[in-house]
């Protein structure tokens, strides 16, 4: 069953080649969305997949590529069934 979830990651992740990293762990994870800057220096990452491989993107997300210094990182379930457009995963 597919499950989606939104992460919002704070810290220094922006810069840090914190979203290219994370596109290529979710491929690996084989989950579909995006990753992508907010104006308030926030990573918004927009996930979706088996329920397994969203837990594991989020362990992976609070511990960020090694430039990365992440301080928080918040999850919001979604309703799959509102992104049907949603492909493989990329930046945005």
């Amino acid at each position: 069953m597919v499950a989606a979830r939104r992460f919002f990651v704070s810290g220094k992740v922006q810069g840090v080649f914190y979203r290219a990293s994370t596109v290529r762990v979710a491929e690996q994870f084989k989950l579909r969305g995006f990753a992508r800057n907010l104006a308030d220096g926030r990573v918004e990452v927009l996930a979706l997949g088996d329920t397994g491989s969203l837990a594991a993107l989020l362990d992976w997300l609070r511990r960020g590529p090694p430039l990365a210094r992440v301080t928080d990182v918040t999850e919001q379930v979604e309703d799959p069934a509102e992104y049907p457009d949603v492909g493989d995963f990329r930046t945005g």
